[in-house]
């Protein structure tokens, strides 16, 4: 029998990507679309491309599903969750609200309160497969932190190279569907056609969570570490590069191999022997991953490329579902659907 899943928070860009995915998933069975904002409307109305015949509706503790999909803003997952789990309900919650285990750390870094053992496991899977298959709720990565941690993942997850680590400076660029689906001034045509700007440089949400995912806290690093995140004028992806300086020098060659063989059981994640673009997996669930300088001082460069919607948060969160459900990862996210932009 298929398991039943609803979405909350099922209007924005990374619900209505859920639904497109989950509609055409062959093993569970697509019940309620729940958004607050635009009950009544019919899915259509909203995304005309997507072939569910759903009226979005208001969501008021409904339990009657066997899965949860939370794509929700920041700060409105933790009041709902409690009554989800403890009515046994699988949960995947697509916000921040928990995925950083220090409290301190979360209400820094989002501006709000958190309450203690507000956690999740960690929805990562090229790092944390069988802790996923074993849990019924999970905390889906964020997008910055999913192209950044699976870009550094290989080298700081070996202990022979991640003690030669003296600094990471990451330049990550995201499309303007990151900011969700509400209208905002600064992002509009008018202000960002032939523009970019940086923002939130060194403060961002997502640095707790890409150092947590290696057991490291951001305030006390053992490197240097600064993150500068950046919206350029196109829909969706996020381009990061990775620039490391070790203390002992690595090969391009043996780097490149180091990667492949980490990823070796990933589907997910293309080590690529070009630089990555972001047209080549959008709307995919792939993360393209390229090495692209090392030099014999130490220096060392990674570029990473995924789909910000995809793998950066609703494809990335039914992977985990897939995980969870004890089915193939890859069902219902390969291949890729080069659907329309929006």
């Amino acid at each position: 029998m298929k398991k039943t899943v609803s979405i909350i928070g099922a209007s924005g860009y990374s619900g209505s990507e859920l639904t497109r995915l989950l509609y055409d998933h062959p093993d569970v069975e697509l019940m309620h679309l729940y958004a607050h904002g635009q009950v009544g409307k019919q899915v259509k109305e909203l995304y005309p491309y997507l072939e569910a015949d759903f009226v979005y509706e208001a969501y008021t503790g409904q339990t009657d599903s066997d899965i949860y999909f939370l794509a929700l803003p920041h700060g409105e997952a933790l009041s709902l969750v409690p009554a989800l789990k403890n009515a046994g309900k699988m949960v995947i919650d697509l916000s921040g609200d928990h995925r950083i285990k220090s409290v301190k750390l979360h209400e820094a870094y989002y501006k709000s309160p958190k309450p203690a053992g507000a956690i999740m496991q960690y929805g990562m899977p090229e790092l944390f497969k069988s802790k996923i298959q074993s849990t019924t709720w999970i905390s889906n990565p964020g997008c910055y932190a999913t192209s950044i941690v699976l870009g550094l993942a290989p080298l700081l997850t070996n202990d022979a190279i991640k003690e030669t680590v003296e600094s990471i400076t990451v330049c990550a660029t995201s499309g303007l569907s990151g900011a969700g689906r509400a209208s905002k001034t600064a992002l509009s045509y008018s202000e960002m056609n032939a523009n970019m700007w940086a923002y939130k440089v060194g403060v961002h949400q997502h640095s707790p969570e890409i150092m947590q995912a290696f057991s490291y806290d951001v305030s006390s690093t053992p490197f240097a570490f600064t993150f500068v995140p950046s919206v350029a004028p196109f829909t969706r992806g996020i381009y990061t590069t990775l620039s490391l300086q070790l203390t002992k020098a690595l090969s391009k060659e043996d780097v490149e191999k180091l990667y492949k063989s980490f990823y070796r059981e990933a589907p997910f994640v293309r080590v690529q022997p070009n630089a990555p673009e972001i047209r080549a997996v959008a709307y995919t669930n792939f993360c393209d991953l390229h090495v692209g300088y090392a030099s014999q001082n130490g220096s060392l460069v990674v570029i990473s490329a995924i789909d910000n919607l995809i793998k950066g948060a609703a494809g990335q969160a039914i992977q985990n579902m897939n995980l969870m459900l004890g089915i193939d990862e890859e069902t219902a996210l390969k291949p890729g659907f080069l659907g329309p932009i929006h």
